[in-house]
């Protein structure tokens, strides 16, 4: 709805950044949220501010992704992110994946085609910024959590600071590339409320969107983020079908029902591969435990060796090894093997 009253895409991302950078600092000091400590400076160049410009420019094409094509269409490309998942954890983390995985990206990857060959609204520039939005946010998710493992660094936290970073960065973009054309728009010379409340509530629900966001990242795996995050996708489409009234075909609705089932089949597929378990041996590998006969002939007042000494010179009696610290003829013992 901001983009279209208001088609500034960046001015938007600029927005929901600031919201994120003004809002976290004083309401997580007020939710007693755990303060984080300095990170070592080589870590925060390499992981943090990739991961900040990274937030930024995966915000700025997903609002372009919005702009250019309907909300449905753009959020049915977005349920790609599981595809992105497996094959990025695959290159970055050495993580292999089941076969049943692997086949449950098939009927995703055919829902979104289908969706693209009917969209009565296509738009080229929408689907590669859909894609590579998606893109972005996988590898966000993935290193996120990465830096979550590494340094201890609260959630909510780590919110704060990408978001700042982000908007560090963006800025002198966002200056150079849509200053001059918002300050002239009709809504901000004519100080038009209708768009500068729907530009407030875009930030403030963007900023409780990524707290939810990096809450349910912070406990569960980046594939299971991964479907959750589809699953609020199917939400988005649907509620964009009837309320915003896009045109669709009947089968384009099925290219996106396809789509969305796809991603239940790969949630399943995941589950129960995390459900198997290996186990070493099978019961006919194992090693049978058979007592020794007359053990106790080995330790008794050091019998069979006479006199109670053993061969080394030592007096049986008083090895603690062999009767268990005590000196009784009839206490239990414990024999080392």
């Amino acid at each position: 709805m901001v983009l279209s009253e208001f088609p500034y895409p960046m001015t938007v991302t600029m927005v929901q950044l600031t919201s994120i950078t003004v809002y976290s600092g004083p309401f997580f000091n007020l939710w007693g949220v755990r303060k984080h400590t300095d990170m070592p400076w080589n870590y925060f160049l390499k992981i943090i501010l990739p991961l900040a410009f990274g937030k930024f420019f995966a915000s700025v094409t997903s609002h372009i992704s919005i702009w250019k094509v309907p909300v449905s269409y753009a959020h049915t490309v977005k349920a790609t992110m599981p595809l992105f998942t497996v094959i990025l954890s695959r290159i970055i983390l050495k993580e292999k994946q089941t076969s049943w995985v692997y086949m449950s990206l098939i009927p995703i990857i055919s829902g979104v085609a289908i969706a693209t060959v009917t969209e009565l609204s296509f738009n080229m520039v929408g689907l590669i910024c859909a894609l590579i939005s998606t893109m972005g946010f996988s590898l966000q998710n993935i290193f996120s959590k990465k830096v979550l493992k590494d340094t201890g660094i609260h959630h909510l936290r780590l919110l704060h600071v990408l978001g700042k970073w982000a908007l560090i960065m963006f800025l002198p973009i966002w200056f150079y590339v849509d200053f001059s054309s918002v300050i002239q728009h009709n809504a901000m010379k004519n100080v038009d409320y209708r768009v500068i409340a729907l530009l407030f509530a875009d930030g403030v629900l963007n900023w409780l969107q990524n707290i939810i966001a990096f809450s349910v990242l912070s406990i569960v795996p980046s594939l299971t983020y991964a479907v959750a995050s589809a699953s609020k996708r199917i939400f988005v489409i649907a509620v964009s079908l009837f309320i915003l009234g896009n045109p669709v075909t009947w089968v384009n609705v099925f290219g996106m029902t396809l789509a969305v089932l796809g991603v239940l089949c790969y949630n399943r597929a995941k589950h129960h591969s995390k459900q198997q378990v290996a186990l070493p041996y099978t019961n006919s590998e194992w090693i049978k435990y058979n007592p020794l006969h007359n053990a106790e002939k080995f330790y008794q007042n050091g019998k069979p060796y006479p006199n109670g000494h053993l061969s080394n010179g030592y007096n049986h009696s008083s090895n603690l090894l062999f009767n268990n610290n005590s000196i009784h003829p009839g206490a239990n013992k414990l024999l080392f093997v």
